[in-house]
């Protein structure tokens, strides 16, 4: 553990920002799930519907800098792709 109080501060709130950080990756990831389940499953309406909460969530990780913005496009674009297929 740092000695020096500023360090002492940047590990706690370095920790806060991780943790943060976890938990909007994993509700990204939940959500790709839901896509990807609607895909296979073929039902292009809910594919559709969960496409949107998608794209809505990885587009906030990327306005708060979890995702880069290349990362979170090429992960929106692969989606609406395989959405798109369904057809």
């Amino acid at each position: 553990m740092a000695n020096i109080k500023s360090a002492k501060k940047r590990v706690i709130t370095s920790a806060k920002k991780a943790e943060r950080n976890l938990t909007v990756k994993s509700a990204v990831k939940t959500a790709v799930k839901k896509v990807r389940t609607a895909v296979e499953s073929g039902d292009k309406e809910l594919a559709a519907k969960e496409l949107l909460a998608a794209t809505s969530a990885i587009d906030k990780a990327e306005s708060k800098g979890i995702f880069k913005k290349s990362t979170a496009s090429r992960k929106v674009s692969r989606l609406a792709q395989a959405v798109n297929k369904l057809n």
